[in-house]
Protein backbone atom coordinates (compact mmCIF):
# COMPACT_ATOMS: atom_id res chain seq x y z
CA UNK A 1 0.00 0.00 0.00
CA UNK A 2 1.46 3.32 -1.22
CA UNK A 3 0.64 6.17 0.73
CA UNK A 4 1.47 10.09 0.33
CA UNK A 5 0.81 12.87 2.86
CA UNK A 6 -0.07 16.39 1.23
CA UNK A 7 0.78 19.25 4.08
CA UNK A 8 -1.16 21.98 3.39
CA UNK A 9 -3.86 19.92 1.19
CA UNK A 10 -6.70 21.77 1.55
CA UNK A 11 -4.86 25.74 0.31
CA UNK A 12 -4.11 26.76 -2.64
CA UNK A 13 -1.06 25.14 -4.17
CA UNK A 14 -1.48 21.80 -1.74
CA UNK A 15 -4.97 21.40 -3.49
CA UNK A 16 -3.95 21.09 -6.73
CA UNK A 17 -0.99 18.62 -5.98
CA UNK A 18 -3.61 16.51 -4.36
CA UNK A 19 -6.08 16.63 -7.28
CA UNK A 20 -2.44 15.79 -9.03
CA UNK A 21 -2.30 12.47 -7.51
CA UNK A 22 -5.48 11.34 -7.28
CA UNK A 23 -5.35 11.64 -10.69
CA UNK A 24 -2.29 9.55 -11.37
CA UNK A 25 -1.51 5.88 -11.38
CA UNK A 26 -0.06 3.92 -8.38
CA UNK A 27 -1.21 5.79 -5.57
CA UNK A 28 -3.41 4.01 -2.86
CA UNK A 29 -3.90 6.75 -0.10
CA UNK A 30 -3.96 10.31 -0.41
CA UNK A 31 -3.48 11.97 3.18
CA UNK A 32 -5.08 15.02 3.05
CA UNK A 33 -3.57 16.69 6.26
CA UNK A 34 -4.48 20.72 7.11
CA UNK A 35 -5.41 22.72 9.82
CA UNK A 36 -9.04 22.05 11.51
CA UNK A 37 -10.34 25.52 10.07
CA UNK A 38 -9.54 23.96 6.54
CA UNK A 39 -11.60 21.31 7.34
CA UNK A 40 -9.86 18.61 5.41
CA UNK A 41 -12.07 15.40 5.74
CA UNK A 42 -14.93 17.75 3.87
CA UNK A 43 -12.09 18.38 1.48
CA UNK A 44 -11.55 14.32 1.20
CA UNK A 45 -15.39 13.60 0.90
CA UNK A 46 -14.93 15.83 -2.19
CA UNK A 47 -13.23 13.32 -4.30
CA UNK A 48 -15.12 10.64 -6.05
CA UNK A 49 -12.27 8.11 -5.69
CA UNK A 50 -11.07 5.49 -2.95
CA UNK A 51 -8.35 6.22 -0.04
CA UNK A 52 -8.49 9.82 -0.07
CA UNK A 53 -8.56 10.92 3.66
CA UNK A 54 -8.58 13.87 5.58
CA UNK A 55 -6.48 14.43 9.02
CA UNK A 56 -6.53 17.47 11.17
CA UNK A 57 -2.67 18.67 11.37
CA UNK A 58 -1.13 21.50 13.52
CA UNK A 59 1.88 22.27 11.72
CA UNK A 60 3.34 23.84 14.99
CA UNK A 61 3.50 20.76 16.76
CA UNK A 62 5.98 17.89 16.46
CA UNK A 63 3.57 15.30 17.43
CA UNK A 64 0.89 16.17 15.08
CA UNK A 65 3.51 16.75 12.25
CA UNK A 66 4.41 13.10 13.16
CA UNK A 67 1.21 11.45 13.72
CA UNK A 68 0.02 13.21 10.14
CA UNK A 69 3.73 11.42 8.70
CA UNK A 70 2.81 7.85 10.34
CA UNK A 71 3.08 5.06 7.57
CA UNK A 72 3.58 7.61 4.97
CA UNK A 73 5.72 6.85 1.87
CA UNK A 74 6.43 10.73 0.84
CA UNK A 75 5.19 13.52 2.77
CA UNK A 76 4.54 16.98 0.22
CA UNK A 77 5.05 20.00 2.28
CA UNK A 78 2.77 22.46 1.05
CA UNK A 79 2.70 24.80 4.26
CA UNK A 80 4.12 28.49 4.50
CA UNK A 81 5.69 30.51 4.87
CA UNK A 82 8.39 28.33 4.73
CA UNK A 83 10.78 30.54 6.74
CA UNK A 84 9.02 29.40 9.65
CA UNK A 85 7.56 25.53 8.62
CA UNK A 86 10.03 24.44 5.75
CA UNK A 87 13.23 23.28 7.96
CA UNK A 88 11.31 22.38 11.13
CA UNK A 89 9.17 20.08 8.65
CA UNK A 90 11.78 18.29 7.21
CA UNK A 91 13.23 17.61 10.26
CA UNK A 92 10.19 15.81 11.26
CA UNK A 93 10.55 13.65 7.99
CA UNK A 94 14.06 12.71 8.46
CA UNK A 95 13.13 12.00 12.06
CA UNK A 96 10.08 9.70 10.97
CA UNK A 97 12.54 8.42 8.12
CA UNK A 98 9.71 9.87 5.78
CA UNK A 99 11.05 11.37 2.04
CA UNK A 100 10.18 14.74 1.54
CA UNK A 101 9.24 16.78 -1.28
CA UNK A 102 8.57 20.72 -0.64
CA UNK A 103 7.96 23.74 -2.81
CA UNK A 104 9.57 26.14 -1.50
CA UNK A 105 11.24 29.38 -3.06
CA UNK A 106 12.84 30.95 0.23
CA UNK A 107 16.21 31.70 0.35
CA UNK A 108 16.37 31.35 3.84
CA UNK A 109 14.82 27.92 4.66
CA UNK A 110 16.21 26.49 1.80
CA UNK A 111 20.33 27.07 2.94
CA UNK A 112 19.01 26.15 5.89
CA UNK A 113 17.64 22.83 4.42
CA UNK A 114 20.24 22.18 2.49
CA UNK A 115 22.58 22.07 5.24
CA UNK A 116 19.97 19.40 6.69
CA UNK A 117 22.05 17.46 3.93
CA UNK A 118 24.27 14.85 6.49
CA UNK A 119 21.04 14.18 8.58
CA UNK A 120 18.65 12.89 5.95
CA UNK A 121 21.45 10.85 4.62
CA UNK A 122 22.34 9.05 7.55
CA UNK A 123 18.36 8.53 8.20
CA UNK A 124 18.05 7.23 4.54
CA UNK A 125 15.74 9.84 3.40
CA UNK A 126 15.75 11.58 0.10
CA UNK A 127 14.64 15.66 0.55
CA UNK A 128 13.46 17.01 -2.89
CA UNK A 129 13.08 20.72 -1.90
CA UNK A 130 12.04 23.65 -4.26
CA UNK A 131 9.64 21.66 -6.32
CA UNK A 132 7.69 23.52 -8.02
CA UNK A 133 7.32 25.90 -11.02
CA UNK A 134 10.19 28.85 -9.90
CA UNK A 135 11.96 26.47 -8.11
CA UNK A 136 11.05 23.40 -9.72
CA UNK A 137 10.57 22.86 -13.46
CA UNK A 138 13.06 25.70 -14.09
CA UNK A 139 15.85 24.02 -12.89
CA UNK A 140 14.61 20.64 -14.40
CA UNK A 141 14.61 22.70 -17.47
CA UNK A 142 18.60 23.51 -16.90
CA UNK A 143 19.39 20.14 -16.10
CA UNK A 144 17.76 19.02 -19.95
CA UNK A 145 19.91 21.42 -21.47
CA UNK A 146 23.30 20.44 -19.95
CA UNK A 147 22.36 16.95 -20.26
CA UNK A 148 21.05 17.03 -23.97
CA UNK A 149 21.42 19.95 -25.56
CA UNK A 150 24.54 22.06 -24.87
CA UNK A 151 28.03 20.56 -23.99
CA UNK A 152 28.46 23.57 -21.95
CA UNK A 153 25.87 25.85 -20.08
CA UNK A 154 27.33 29.25 -19.19
CA UNK A 155 24.16 31.52 -18.41
CA UNK A 156 20.83 31.13 -17.14
CA UNK A 157 18.13 33.41 -16.83
CA UNK A 158 14.28 32.67 -15.45
CA UNK A 159 11.68 34.56 -15.71
CA UNK A 160 8.00 34.02 -14.59
CA UNK A 161 4.97 35.67 -14.40
CA UNK A 162 1.50 34.41 -13.42
CA UNK A 163 -1.69 36.61 -11.87
CA UNK A 164 -5.46 36.75 -11.85
CA UNK A 165 -5.96 33.96 -8.91
CA UNK A 166 -9.15 33.95 -7.47
CA UNK A 167 -8.15 35.06 -4.56
CA UNK A 168 -4.55 35.89 -2.69
CA UNK A 169 -3.95 34.95 1.18
CA UNK A 170 -1.75 37.16 2.96
CA UNK A 171 1.08 34.97 3.18
CA UNK A 172 1.55 35.08 -0.54
CA UNK A 173 1.41 38.93 -0.51
CA UNK A 174 3.60 38.94 2.23
CA UNK A 175 6.37 36.33 0.53
CA UNK A 176 5.88 39.36 -2.28
CA UNK A 177 6.76 42.10 -0.31
CA UNK A 178 9.68 40.18 1.37
CA UNK A 179 11.09 39.74 -2.36
CA UNK A 180 10.31 43.65 -2.65
CA UNK A 181 12.22 44.58 0.67
CA UNK A 182 15.44 42.20 0.93
CA UNK A 183 18.75 41.40 -0.45
CA UNK A 184 18.19 39.17 -3.86
CA UNK A 185 21.09 36.86 -4.56
CA UNK A 186 22.62 36.99 -8.27
CA UNK A 187 25.43 35.16 -9.87
CA UNK A 188 26.45 37.31 -12.05
CA UNK A 189 30.59 36.69 -14.11
CA UNK A 190 31.06 34.10 -12.02
CA UNK A 191 30.35 35.82 -8.64
CA UNK A 192 27.52 36.45 -6.22
CA UNK A 193 25.98 39.61 -5.99
CA UNK A 194 23.17 41.12 -3.85
CA UNK A 195 20.92 43.78 -5.29
CA UNK A 196 17.62 44.90 -4.03
CA UNK A 197 14.36 44.93 -6.27
CA UNK A 198 13.70 48.61 -5.74
CA UNK A 199 16.89 50.18 -5.61
CA UNK A 200 19.25 51.37 -8.38
CA UNK A 201 21.39 48.24 -8.35
CA UNK A 202 18.48 45.93 -9.00
CA UNK A 203 16.75 48.09 -11.59
CA UNK A 204 19.84 47.63 -13.72
CA UNK A 205 18.81 44.07 -14.18
CA UNK A 206 15.06 44.73 -14.90
CA UNK A 207 14.40 43.21 -18.32
CA UNK A 208 11.19 43.51 -20.69
CA UNK A 209 9.97 40.29 -21.90
CA UNK A 210 7.57 38.77 -24.07
CA UNK A 211 5.57 36.41 -21.81
CA UNK A 212 3.64 33.71 -24.00
CA UNK A 213 -0.25 33.97 -23.45
CA UNK A 214 0.25 36.79 -20.88
CA UNK A 215 1.99 39.54 -23.13
CA UNK A 216 4.78 42.02 -22.68
CA UNK A 217 5.94 42.76 -18.81
CA UNK A 218 9.29 43.93 -17.14
CA UNK A 219 10.45 41.61 -14.95
CA UNK A 220 11.99 42.07 -11.56
CA UNK A 221 14.74 41.08 -9.53
CA UNK A 222 13.58 37.86 -7.15
CA UNK A 223 15.43 36.42 -4.69
CA UNK A 224 14.48 32.63 -5.78
CA UNK A 225 16.77 29.51 -4.57
CA UNK A 226 18.18 28.92 -8.29
CA UNK A 227 20.73 31.81 -8.31
CA UNK A 228 22.57 29.44 -5.29
CA UNK A 229 21.53 26.27 -6.21
CA UNK A 230 22.72 26.52 -10.12
CA UNK A 231 25.94 27.04 -9.95
CA UNK A 232 26.66 24.52 -7.36
CA UNK A 233 25.30 22.11 -9.66
CA UNK A 234 25.86 22.94 -13.13
CA UNK A 235 29.79 23.11 -13.82
CA UNK A 236 30.96 25.88 -15.58
CA UNK A 237 28.21 27.96 -14.89
CA UNK A 238 28.97 31.70 -14.91
CA UNK A 239 25.88 33.85 -14.67
CA UNK A 240 22.14 32.35 -12.84
CA UNK A 241 19.67 35.24 -12.44
CA UNK A 242 15.72 34.85 -11.54
CA UNK A 243 13.76 37.67 -12.52
CA UNK A 244 9.52 37.81 -11.95
CA UNK A 245 6.31 39.73 -11.83
CA UNK A 246 2.71 39.56 -11.38
CA UNK A 247 -0.16 40.93 -13.43
CA UNK A 248 -1.85 43.24 -13.77
CA UNK A 249 1.29 45.57 -13.36
CA UNK A 250 -1.06 47.97 -11.60
CA UNK A 251 -1.50 45.64 -8.54
CA UNK A 252 2.32 44.66 -8.59
CA UNK A 253 3.51 48.56 -8.86
CA UNK A 254 1.07 49.22 -5.89
CA UNK A 255 2.75 46.90 -3.97
CA UNK A 256 6.15 48.40 -4.60
CA UNK A 257 5.16 51.87 -3.99
CA UNK A 258 3.59 50.43 0.08
CA UNK A 259 7.10 48.64 0.34
CA UNK A 260 8.87 52.39 -0.78
CA UNK A 261 6.84 54.06 1.52
CA UNK A 262 8.00 52.19 4.36
CA UNK A 263 4.31 51.04 4.82
CA UNK A 264 5.09 47.37 4.79
CA UNK A 265 7.46 47.41 8.59
CA UNK A 266 6.54 44.82 11.14
CA UNK A 267 7.60 47.61 13.47
CA UNK A 268 4.14 48.28 15.51
CA UNK A 269 3.14 51.77 14.74
CA UNK A 270 0.64 53.82 17.96
CA UNK A 271 -2.31 54.91 15.86
CA UNK A 272 -5.36 56.26 17.92
CA UNK A 273 -4.01 54.94 21.13
CA UNK A 274 -3.90 51.60 19.08
CA UNK A 275 -1.15 49.16 17.96
CA UNK A 276 -0.82 48.57 14.28
CA UNK A 277 1.31 46.73 12.16
CA UNK A 278 2.21 48.76 8.72
CA UNK A 279 2.41 44.77 7.08
CA UNK A 280 -0.49 43.57 8.19
CA UNK A 281 -2.54 46.90 7.35
CA UNK A 282 -0.71 47.15 4.05
CA UNK A 283 -1.92 43.05 3.31
CA UNK A 284 -5.41 43.77 4.29
CA UNK A 285 -5.40 47.26 1.62
CA UNK A 286 -3.97 45.01 -1.17
CA UNK A 287 -6.64 42.18 -0.60
CA UNK A 288 -9.70 44.73 -0.46
CA UNK A 289 -8.25 46.75 -3.45
CA UNK A 290 -7.28 43.62 -6.02
CA UNK A 291 -10.32 43.05 -7.20
CA UNK A 292 -10.69 46.78 -8.44
CA UNK A 293 -7.33 46.80 -10.12
CA UNK A 294 -7.97 43.04 -11.51
CA UNK A 295 -11.19 44.57 -12.87
CA UNK A 296 -9.62 47.55 -14.47
CA UNK A 297 -7.45 45.48 -16.09
CA UNK A 298 -9.48 43.41 -17.75
CA UNK A 299 -8.33 40.13 -15.74
CA UNK A 300 -10.99 37.51 -15.67
CA UNK A 301 -9.13 34.43 -14.97
CA UNK A 302 -5.55 33.16 -13.41
CA UNK A 303 -3.06 32.59 -16.18
CA UNK A 304 1.04 32.48 -16.31
CA UNK A 305 4.05 31.88 -18.06
CA UNK A 306 7.59 30.08 -17.00
CA UNK A 307 10.40 31.37 -19.28
CA UNK A 308 13.80 29.65 -19.17
CA UNK A 309 16.70 31.47 -21.41
CA UNK A 310 19.90 29.06 -21.47
CA UNK A 311 23.22 29.69 -23.23
CA UNK A 312 26.62 27.98 -23.82
CA UNK A 313 28.36 25.67 -26.18
CA UNK A 314 27.64 23.08 -28.36
CA UNK A 315 30.93 22.01 -29.96
CA UNK A 316 32.84 25.16 -29.57
CA UNK A 317 30.00 27.31 -31.27
CA UNK A 318 27.24 29.75 -29.07
CA UNK A 319 23.64 28.51 -29.15
CA UNK A 320 20.73 29.38 -27.01
CA UNK A 321 17.68 28.13 -25.78
CA UNK A 322 14.33 29.91 -24.39
CA UNK A 323 11.60 28.13 -22.90
CA UNK A 324 8.24 28.94 -22.31
CA UNK A 325 5.85 27.22 -20.49
CA UNK A 326 2.49 29.10 -20.53
CA UNK A 327 -1.29 28.87 -19.54
CA UNK A 328 -4.30 31.50 -20.10
CA UNK A 329 -6.37 29.46 -17.54
CA UNK A 330 -3.97 28.33 -15.03
CA UNK A 331 -2.36 30.41 -12.35
CA UNK A 332 0.44 29.67 -9.26
CA UNK A 333 -1.82 26.81 -7.84
CA UNK A 334 -1.22 24.68 -10.97
CA UNK A 335 2.15 25.83 -11.73
CA UNK A 336 3.41 24.70 -8.49
CA UNK A 337 0.87 22.11 -7.14
CA UNK A 338 1.21 20.04 -9.68
CA UNK A 339 4.98 19.56 -10.28
CA UNK A 340 5.03 18.84 -6.31
CA UNK A 341 2.28 16.07 -6.92
CA UNK A 342 4.97 15.06 -9.76
CA UNK A 343 8.29 15.25 -7.37
CA UNK A 344 5.68 12.76 -4.86
CA UNK A 345 4.96 10.35 -7.79
CA UNK A 346 8.75 10.27 -9.03
CA UNK A 347 10.07 9.78 -5.13
CA UNK A 348 7.54 7.02 -4.95
CA UNK A 349 8.82 5.06 -7.89
CA UNK A 350 12.29 5.35 -7.00
CA UNK A 351 13.38 7.60 -9.46
CA UNK A 352 14.44 10.55 -7.61
CA UNK A 353 18.46 10.71 -7.00
CA UNK A 354 19.20 10.66 -3.27
CA UNK A 355 19.12 10.05 -0.10
CA UNK A 356 20.41 13.27 0.95
CA UNK A 357 18.75 17.26 0.55
CA UNK A 358 18.41 18.15 -2.93
CA UNK A 359 17.43 20.82 -5.44
CA UNK A 360 15.18 20.12 -8.51
CA UNK A 361 18.43 19.80 -10.90
CA UNK A 362 20.34 17.58 -8.88
CA UNK A 363 17.68 14.86 -7.89
CA UNK A 364 15.29 14.81 -10.99
CA UNK A 365 15.75 13.09 -14.30
CA UNK A 366 14.14 15.64 -17.22
CA UNK A 367 13.07 12.97 -19.39
CA UNK A 368 11.29 11.09 -16.58
CA UNK A 369 9.82 14.46 -15.43
CA UNK A 370 8.52 16.18 -18.28
CA UNK A 371 5.99 13.56 -19.54
CA UNK A 372 4.62 12.44 -16.61
CA UNK A 373 3.87 15.78 -15.90
CA UNK A 374 2.39 16.59 -19.00
CA UNK A 375 -0.02 13.28 -18.98
CA UNK A 376 -0.88 14.69 -15.62
CA UNK A 377 -2.05 18.22 -16.58
CA UNK A 378 -4.08 16.64 -19.66
CA UNK A 379 -5.47 14.59 -17.27
CA UNK A 380 -6.39 17.08 -15.08
CA UNK A 381 -7.90 19.45 -17.95
CA UNK A 382 -5.02 21.80 -17.58
CA UNK A 383 -3.83 23.37 -20.65
CA UNK A 384 -0.54 24.42 -21.11
CA UNK A 385 -0.68 26.50 -24.26
CA UNK A 386 0.18 24.07 -26.71
CA UNK A 387 2.99 22.34 -24.23
CA UNK A 388 6.81 23.18 -23.78
CA UNK A 389 7.82 26.01 -26.46
CA UNK A 390 11.61 26.24 -27.40
CA UNK A 391 13.23 28.45 -29.46
CA UNK A 392 16.59 27.92 -30.57
CA UNK A 393 19.15 30.42 -31.61
CA UNK A 394 22.54 28.99 -33.53
CA UNK A 395 25.66 30.53 -33.81
CA UNK A 396 24.92 32.94 -36.45
CA UNK A 397 21.80 34.05 -35.37
CA UNK A 398 19.35 32.01 -36.82
CA UNK A 399 15.78 31.37 -34.60
CA UNK A 400 14.11 28.55 -35.05
CA UNK A 401 11.19 26.57 -32.58
CA UNK A 402 12.04 23.39 -32.08
CA UNK A 403 9.48 20.55 -31.30
CA UNK A 404 9.47 18.45 -28.46
CA UNK A 405 8.23 15.11 -27.63
CA UNK A 406 6.03 16.50 -24.29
Amino acid sequence: MSRIVVLGGCGGIGSVAVRALAAADGVDEIVIADQPSADPQAAARGFDRPGVIGVEVDASSTGSLTTAMADADVVVNCIGPFYRFGPPILQTAIDAGVNYVDVCDDLAPTRTMLEMDGAAKAAGVTALIGMGNSPGIANVIVRLCADQLLDQVESVDIMHVHGGEPVEGAAVIKHRIHAMDHPVPLFVDGQFIEVRQLDEDGQRFVREFDFRDVGRLPAYPYPHPETITLPQHIPGLRRATNLGVIFPLTYFRRTQELVRAGACSQEPLIVDGHAVVPLEFSVALLQRERPGLLAAAGVTGPGGCLAVHVSGLKNGQRHSYTFQLSSQEAGAGEGTGIPAAIGALLMLGSKIVGPGVLPPEAGVDPTTFLPLAFDIMHRLGVRAGGGLHVEHTGPDGTVTELPLAY
